[in-house]
């Protein structure tokens, strides 16, 4: 997380993760419920569906017409396993990564991707999941959940059917219910003054009812952890593909970060050329100048050496505020909060500053100096093009979907509105340097305003010590 004490990071930011405990369960069961209860149609759907067409389509292959038929059966199949997938995540499990379906250089066109149907691995997963192991799976877990729902509810309520069933109804159902009388009288001798037999029935069925209801959460659970585990390894993305997003991640990321990198470059050749050279041309020229003129005249040196002055001072001035594109000894020393204050007080737009960080939080140094820099963009950004006379910069650590933390840097201005991502501008610039560092910049600048912009970028795991 960070390299500081843990004491150093924030209590918001801990990770919090809800124990399952058997309250929680029982509030999942209405889901988890439903998602079994439909499992066993929507398998019929696929199955019938799915299999019609891939049977009608390998009987006519010769014709070349079952090509397209069989084609129709694994876009078919893709669907319901889209459906498996969507119905898990209603049901409250997380959600299963879905495949690669194309990847980046394929060919376009009506062939290519009738090829690229034949030849993915994953349309034909999906075509065995729904015609063979989700069929067999759903009609499984329904009919257990069928009989456990049975037994809980006829269970609890037996004894209200035995008291209002006729004594004489001999049909199955009550001749079952003599049959048990009668082996409850064997077993308990009737006595002047004992439990009727009856009761006993109904207190054992009571109990047992009890006891399949007590048991349904953990049923229910440990069922559609089962569709899960299943969908997860037919239906979704394999590892290999999650390593080619990576690769291809790393390779956005680092093209961009050279093209941030060069563009920050050369914005700083450029202003160097243009403000401090210039002025130290110009120094160098009065300083001799007035050399020149120290012995003949006297005051025209003095006023040579009171512009030289000016100069020194407007080039010191020049270097201080291009220096800001360095990190600053605030920033190395009290930590982000401290360097965000600093670029507020420094804005030439009132900019209000919130934070979720604690005081003196310190996160890795390349975080916290290209969230310095991205920051200084945004507060730029909105002294130059907003027109805004108010302007809050907020900062804040979260945990993302996938479980790390992330680092929130968001700046709203009360302008005119209207700010894009256009390539060569400033924003499409820093767009690409928080790409570099796999982060993202999102913009919502509507006409009129308000904008906010706000860059969220990842904070990598602590690196682990060295063994000595």
């Amino acid at each position: 997380m960070t390299n500081a004490p843990a004491a150093d990071m924030p209590a918001s930011t801990a990770p919090t993760e809800p124990r399952t405990t058997y309250w929680r369960l029982w509030r999942a069961v209405p889901r988890e419920l439903g998602f079994l209860l439909l499992a066993l149609p929507l398998a019929v759907v696929s199955f019938t569906v799915v299999l019609t067409l891939l049977s009608g389509g390998l009987s006519l292959i010769a014709v070349f017409v079952g090509v397209f038929l069989v084609i129709g059966a694994l876009i078919t199949a893709r669907a319901f396993g889209t459906l498996e997938m969507t119905r898990l995540e209603w049901a409250g499990r997380p959600p299963i990564p879905r495949p690669m379906w194309t990847r980046t250089g394929d060919a376009t066109g009506f062939w290519p991707a009738l090829l690229r149907v034949l030849a993915n691995g994953h349309y034909w997963l999906h075509l065995l999941h729904a015609v063979v192991v989700n069929f067999l799976l759903s009609l499984v877990t329904w009919t257990i959940v069928i009989s456990w729902l049975s037994v809980a509810v006829g269970g609890i309520t037996y004894w209200f059917w035995d008291l209002i069933a006729p004594n004489g109804d001999r049909s199955d159902f009550w001749l079952y219910r003599i049959e048990l009388r009668w082996i409850a009288s064997d077993a308990v001798p009737t006595t002047p003054g004992a439990l009727d037999p009856g009761i006993l029935v109904s207190l054992f069925f009571l109990l047992l009812g009890l006891v399949a209801l007590a048991a349904l959460p953990l049923l229910t659970r440990g069922l559609t952890l089962l569709h899960d585990v299943i969908a997860r390894g037919m239906l979704g993305a394999w590892r290999s593909e999650f390593l080619q997003r990576e690769v291809a991640d790393l390779s956005a990321s680092r093209g961009a970060a050279l093209v941030a990198e060069d563009q920050s470059l050369r914005r700083l050749e450029r202003d160097i050329h243009d403000g401090p050279q210039q002025r130290l041309v110009r120094l160098q020229m009065d300083l001799a100048g007035a050399e020149r003129r120290l012995d003949d005249d006297p005051e025209g040196a003095r006023r040579l050496l009171a512009e030289a002055m000016q100069q020194s001072r407007d080039t010191l001035a020049e270097l201080r505020a291009l220096s800001r594109g360095f990190a600053p000894p605030i920033l190395q020393d009290r930590g982000l909060v401290a360097g965000l204050g600093s670029l507020a007080e420094t804005s030439t737009v009132p900019v209000r500053v919130s934070t979720d960080l604690e005081p003196g939080t310190h996160l890795p140094p390349e975080i916290e100096r290209n969230a310095y820099f991205v920051a200084a963009e945004l507060l730029a950004n909105v002294a130059k093009h907003s027109g805004a006379t108010d302007s809050v910069l907020h900062s804040a650590l979260r945990r993302g979907e996938d479980g790390g933390l992330w680092l929130d840097i968001t700046v709203t201005d009360n302008g005119r509105g209207g700010a894009a991502l256009v390539p060569g501008h400033g924003l499409a610039g820093l767009a690409d340097r928080l790409r570099g560092l796999r982060g993202v910049l999102s913009v919502e600048s509507p006409a009129g305003g308000p904008s906010v912009l706000a860059a969220h970028i990842p904070v990598p795991p602590p690196r682990a010590a060295p063994l000595i």
